[in-house]
């Protein structure tokens, strides 16, 4: 496994961790070994953890934004013109 096909199979490595009984990824052969050997790999595949906890924390309430809500006024006034 390479660089490239490591990472394309990281987003469904991450969403299967929770169910994954034991450590390591027999479901994607040759990951296990690429990220032994390929730092830049693991690294990434740690961020990309990080990444998805601190988004799980986040609240999911929309705060109200006001130019958010502006600019959506202001398109859906324009495409009734089109």
């Amino acid at each position: 496994m390479n660089c490239q096909e490591a990472i394309d199979v990281m987003g469904d490595v991450l969403e299967g961790a929770e169910e994954r009984p034991r450590p390591g990824y027999p479901e994607f052969p040759g990951l296990d070994e690429h990220l032994r050997e390929c730092v830049p790999c693991r690294n990434y595949l740690d961020q990309l953890r990080l990444t998805r906890r601190a988004l799980r924390r986040l609240s999911s309430v929309r705060l109200p934004n006001p130019d958010r809500d502006a600019l959506i006024e202001r398109y859906r006034e324009e495409s009734k013109d089109s």
